[in-house]
């Protein structure tokens, strides 16, 4: 692996990366080769992976959709990469990963190392008795939706490797392939399932949400976590106006917050006890009754 190529890829760079998917499990995909498989020829396989990386020669396989039911109703199309394109995308992760990690929000959760959902519910929690109102927020469909030119200027504005950025843009227009064969090509999106999908999408949410929300309403704190989210307001009228200009906000960035998921909801308990339409939210999947419960202010202990 010494030869001289035109991308200076490490080795040890490509058998990290193995190292991670194996980790993650999963399923075979549009090849049909699955880990047990893939390491008959492991050695060949992982060289192969660097060789044409390194050579600027690496072209992705078709993605393989699978479509899961909602609990809401409907499906998620989910994106099963193989293997091979699995690797090559941690590959770019890593080093993604290490650039942009330093600049993204505390309040931001999801898919980043040392923080969990759990965090985000408990920081939502000891915010929610500080501030009488909450946004819940979805985003409709991010990783269907997110739009290919605006995600390409965040990822040249951070990442500085040409190889990484050629290689982001083939993921980006890698097309599925639906159970019965049928090629659906992509013009935005970047699959749910893919390995590098999960930093793709905090970086374009950390500009099109987090930092648009510290620079417009450093006064009202927020949790992220992916596409799902909640802003802290003092008042309904603050919740109104702020709300009113997040859809404004993302329509500009071409995403859209959900019709019905993205709501108002008074933060009612024994000392706040206004009428309202909404007094309880479901963010992660954990009500707002059972945040209650466990998360006593310290005023009540």
């Amino acid at each position: 692996m010494n030869e001289s190529k035109q991308y200076d890829i490490p080795k040890r760079a490509v058998i990290e990366a193995y190292k991670r998917v194996k980790a993650n499990k999963g399923s075979a995909g549009i090849d049909g080769i699955d880990f047990e498989k893939f390491e008959e020829k492991l050695n060949n396989n992982l060289y192969k992976i660097w060789n044409r990386m390194s050579s600027g020669s690496y072209i992705p396989s078709p993605v393989m959709a699978v479509e899961i039911p909602k609990k809401t109703g409907g499906v998620r199309r989910l994106g099963i990469p193989t293997i091979t394109d699995r690797v090559a995308q941690m590959v770019a992760r890593i080093y993604v990963e290490r650039a942009v990690e330093p600049m993204f929000c505390d309040d931001s959760y999801g898919y980043r190392p040392n923080k969990s959902a759990l965090d985000a519910i408990e920081m939502t929690r000891k915010r929610c008795w500080c501030y009488d109102y909450v946004i819940e927020l979805d985003v409709k469909g991010l990783f269907d939706n997110i739009d290919h030119e605006l995600l390409m200027r965040v990822v040249r504005r951070h990442v500085k490797e040409a190889w990484i950025c050629m290689y982001i843009e083939r993921w980006l227009k890698t097309p599925f392939v639906l159970k019965n064969g049928e090629v659906i090509e992509r013009n935005a999106g970047t699959p749910q399932g893919g390995v590098i999908s999960p930093v793709l999408a905090n970086m374009f949410l950390h500009y099109v949400f987090d930092m648009w929300m510290k620079r417009n309403f450093p006064q009202a704190p927020f949790e992220r976590y992916a596409d799902d989210g909640v802003v802290h307001c003092k008042s309904k009228e603050e919740a109104l106006f702020i709300k009113e200009s997040l859809v404004k906000r993302f329509a500009e960035c071409k995403l859209e917050l959900h019709p019905t998921k993205t709501r108002i909801v008074y933060c009612k308990d024994k000392d706040r006890t206004r009428e309202e339409e909404l007094t309880e939210f479901d963010f992660l999947g954990l009500s707002s009754k059972v945040c209650k419960f466990f998360f006593t202010p310290l005023s009540a202990a």
